[in-house]
């Protein structure tokens, strides 16, 4: 099959015969990677896929509107994040976890999904991970397992390079700490 580049998409989309066919297209250009961005911030396989459908529909309802300000790939990756951050809110709120158990609650998570395949090694990594703040969580999974740039990262976050650069470094800093521990 044929991948369209996303000016292409937001052509057949906007212009096309069919823009259900178009962001179909876009739907399978992009929803592994979401997925993959999503449920490292939710952990839950289960609440990977309702929020990526949220996100979906987002897009869906707002593609007529995209000024192309940004890419499309940041654009969608920045409603991937904010329905995810937004996700794991409503979930404190519902269950009065209070902040500085929510990392123990993502931890409990992954100890208990039966989708996860990682040995121990692994395993503690994500815990280290899950046990940084919201926004330093956010920033390592950009950088290190989507490989994004700086640039990218500061379109989707809404901040500078710079910031972004630091907090990368704290979190990086932060994980080595718990690993050696």
């Amino acid at each position: 099959m044929k991948q369209f580049t996303d000016d292409e998409l937001l052509k057949m989309f906007n212009e096309g015969d069919n823009p259900a066919y178009a962001f179909n297209l876009l739907v399978r250009k992009y929803q592994q990677p979401v997925y993959w961005h999503v449920r490292r911030l939710v952990v839950s396989h289960d609440d990977a896929n309702d929020v990526v459908q949220d996100v979906f529909i987002k897009v869906w309802q707002s593609l007529t509107k995209f000024r192309k300000e940004s890419s499309l790939y940041t654009w969608i990756y920045r409603i991937a994040t904010n329905e995810a951050l937004s996700f794991l809110k409503k979930k404190k709120r519902r269950f009065l976890i209070p902040v500085t158990d929510m990392a123990k609650q993502l931890e409990e998570t992954l100890e208990a999904d039966v989708y996860y395949q990682g040995n121990e090694v692994e395993k503690k990594i994500q815990k280290a991970i899950l046990s940084l703040p919201e926004k330093q969580r956010v920033v390592f999974h950009l950088r290190y397992y989507d490989e994004m740039k700086y640039e990218d990262m500061a379109e989707i976050l809404q901040t500078s390079a710079g910031a972004l650069k630091a907090s990368y470094h704290h979190a990086v800093r932060k994980i080595e700490k718990y690993i050696a521990s």
